[in-house]
């Protein structure tokens, strides 16, 4: 039983590890491919259900197209404008050809993030190959597009202009080693955030079942945690969110450096 663990005032009796929501099962075996098990995952079942509810929401939302927008058009324009700004704020209005990707990014994240708070549901995002490949594919961008739109100019981004050419060769050696752990960093904050808070909201909630099955005097003190299990519950919703658009913000950023790549 890899994923139980024992505690004294479980009486012995196996608990459930917070570990074990995070574990990748298939739940739709697809048979194999060159020696290779292929299947339907919980994590590519809860990205195909967000993509889903995206597209299905968005259409929704915006079927009448009315001058006088409805409660459901007025959501999916604040959203527009919302990263339309973001975008704007950040990059330029040149910056607006990306809108389709930035847009898509922050409400992918955001309802992958969403869904990982129902109870039983899986959170993708506190997988780090999942927030790793949505990183690598900011990063893709900005390099595919700086190169193509710029040349071997695009390169002026590691070398800062206004100081000492004998200084030179540090400064840019460090400003590659920052632009390479761009991926890494914006991979590493998504998926620790997510992971940290799910891990903390389910050990609070055992320590709600443990207490309330260890006695009465133990059952005294169970509202404690079930206090904090509500309130970490609160936070996870408000985190769910502003990871969504630190995540956002951070991807406007690097895109402007490869729409205006010179310091």
């Amino acid at each position: 039983m890899p994923f139980l663990w024992l505690r004294p005032e479980s009486g012995g009796v196996p608990v459930a590890s917070p570990i074990e929501q995070f574990v990748i099962k298939t739940i739709v075996p697809l048979g194999s491919v060159g020696g290779i098990e292929l299947g339907l995952t919980n994590a590519a079942a809860f990205m195909i259900l967000a993509v889903t509810l995206i597209i299905g929401g968005l259409l929704w939302a915006t079927r009448e197209k009315a001058v006088v927008p409805g409660r459901a058009q007025a959501v999916a324009e604040m959203l527009h404008e919302f990263i339309s700004g973001t975008l704007q704020d950040a990059a330029g209005r040149e910056g607006m050809k990306f809108f389709p990707l930035v847009f898509s990014l922050f409400i992918f994240v955001l309802t992958l993030n969403l869904l990982g708070m129902i109870p039983g549901g899986f959170t993708v995002t506190s997988q780090i190959v999942v927030t790793f490949a949505l990183a690598l594919l900011v990063i893709g961008t900005v390099l595919g597009y700086g190169f193509m739109r710029h040349g071997f100019h695009f390169l002026g981004l590691f070398v800062p202009s206004g100081v000492p050419k004998w200084l030179l060769p540090v400064l840019v050696v460090i400003e590659i080693i920052s632009f390479l752990s761009r991926p890494i960093s914006l991979s590493l904050r998504l998926f620790a955030n997510m992971l940290g808070g799910h891990i903390a909201l389910k050990v609070f909630a055992s320590f709600v079942v443990s207490l309330g099955t260890a006695g009465i005097g133990f059952a005294l003190l169970s509202p404690l945690p079930l206090a904090m299990a509500v309130a970490l519950t609160a936070f996870e919703f408000l985190v769910a969110v502003l990871q969504a658009y630190v995540f956002t913000v951070l991807t406007c950023i690097y895109l402007n450096d490869a729409i205006h790549p010179g310091h």
